[in-house]
């Protein structure tokens, strides 16, 4: 199996609403962007999937050195040799991609955070920094569209972590920062137990206003030179609010479940905005 295939089965597998945002670019940049989520992929499932956390950050400290491999034009992994010819097509910097990695072990360190600035930091590191490399990848004209990218993934990584409260509570990690739990009396032995309350409504739908106001922000400084070009990002910001949306329908039945569109409703939604941004 060749690079570009490998990474297109790794986006494909994972279901994420971000491959239906790739289905309508140009080949060059199609590859480009799945090998950037690939990637990704990859090192959040080094977290996700390995109990012990020895064994995750050496596996992590190796994809630091494939990403140094991959600067050195040297790659081991079908996804490093995918991410040499993105990189050198799109110039995508190195120190970005080494954030990436710096995000994903944070989760190998901390299991709460204390305030919204220290999980902005997570943030940014996880999914902002990816936006502005996909930005780049889609190609962004004006440098405006950096705020654009930085707020989106802000948005994209609030909005992961309202869909997924149960299923990283499974995990014994909660990103709901500790200050606003205490602010809305939602101890954090309920979210841990899945235990809805009038309070855990309130708290979530702070949570969702939140991320709505980073979609209205980062939407708002997208320059028009720039629209076109970085539709993927709107198509994921329209099947994300989407989900909210449907996520504040079922009033916030997070805990338990994990409420997710069908991948029909996503590609009608993909079609749609391509369509018409």
């Amino acid at each position: 199996m060749n690079p570009d295939h490998y990474c297109q089965e790794k986006c494909a597998a994972s279901g994420s609403s971000f491959y239906y945002s790739f289905l309508f670019l140009p080949a060059e940049r199609r590859r480009a962007i799945m090998a950037l989520y690939a990637f990704c992929r990859e090192v959040d499932d080094v977290v996700d999937e390995c109990q012990d956390v020895s064994l995750a950050s050496t596996k992590l400290a190796w994809w630091r050195q494939e990403i140094g491999r991959v600067a050195e034009g040297q790659p081991q992994h079908p996804v490093g040799l995918a991410l040499k010819a993105a990189s050198a097509q799109f110039n995508l910097p190195t120190e970005q991609l080494l954030e990436i990695i710096d995000g994903m072990a944070m989760d190998l360190q901390q299991t709460r955070y204390l305030d919204f600035r220290g999980l902005a930091l997570y943030c940014y590191r996880v999914a902002s920094v990816v936006g502005l490399l996909a930005a780049e990848i889609f190609g962004a004209r004006d440098r405006q569209t950096q705020k654009y990218a930085h707020d989106l993934g802000m948005a994209f990584q609030l909005t992961n972590i309202i869909r997924d409260i149960g299923e990283d509570a499974r995990r014994g990690r909660i990103y709901i920062p500790m200050d606003e739990l205490k602010q809305f009396n939602v101890p954090a032995a309920d979210i841990l137990n899945a235990k809805y309350s009038d309070n855990f409504t309130a708290l979530m739908r702070f949570q969702t206003e939140r991320a709505e106001k980073y979609y209205a922000q980062a939407i708002a400084q997208l320059p028009d030179v720039d629209r076109r070009s970085q539709r993927p990002g709107l198509i994921m910001a329209a099947i994300y609010r989407t989900l909210l949306d449907e996520i504040r329908h079922d009033n916030f039945q997070v805990l338990h479940q994990r409420i997710a569109l069908t991948p029909v409703r996503k590609l009608w939604i993909a079609w749609k905005t391509w369509a018409f941004a």
